[in-house]
């Protein structure tokens, strides 16, 4: 079966509550991943205890990798990436690393449908890929 595109969705607990709510219910959805930079006070316990308040019973992918955040060149959260479908990563200083036409990214405190809507208008290379997501997001599943 083929990979479909990937939608890696940048957070930081610092954000507003009501965004991040928002982000999570979206991510459950259209099988987004969500992508933290670091531990909450350098603590595995308190970051585990915070993304199990913050995501409930919902089925969210969730990672701690700070080199994601070098490896996309990711500054601000929320910041959305889009991969393209089958998409490579080959080795690079950060670990792994994509080439630059596999993939799209925007920044900004919207949601993902937004952000997919803004992909599809701006990069219309990608416009395929944020299409299956969307679908997934109207059908309320991933």
């Amino acid at each position: 079966m083929p990979v479909g595109p990937t939608l890696l969705v940048f957070v930081s607990f610092s954000m507003p509550e009501p965004a991040l709510e928002r982000l999570v219910d979206q991510a459950a959805r259209t099988g987004a991943t969500l992508v933290l930079r670091g531990l909450v006070e350098d603590s595995m316990q308190k970051t585990v205890a915070r993304v199990q308040r913050v995501i409930g019973q919902r089925k969210v992918g969730f990672q701690i990798d700070p080199q994601a955040f070098d490896r996309f060149s990711i500054t601000a959260a929320p910041t959305f990436v889009l991969l393209k479908a089958g998409a490579v990563a080959a080795p690079c200083a950060a670990g792994t690393c994509f080439p630059a036409s596999s993939f799209v990214a925007a920044a900004g405190d919207v949601s993902i449908d937004y952000a997919l809507k803004y992909f599809r208008r701006t990069a219309p290379s990608f416009s395929r890929d944020a299409g299956v997501v969307l679908a997934a997001l109207k059908k309320g599943q991933p």
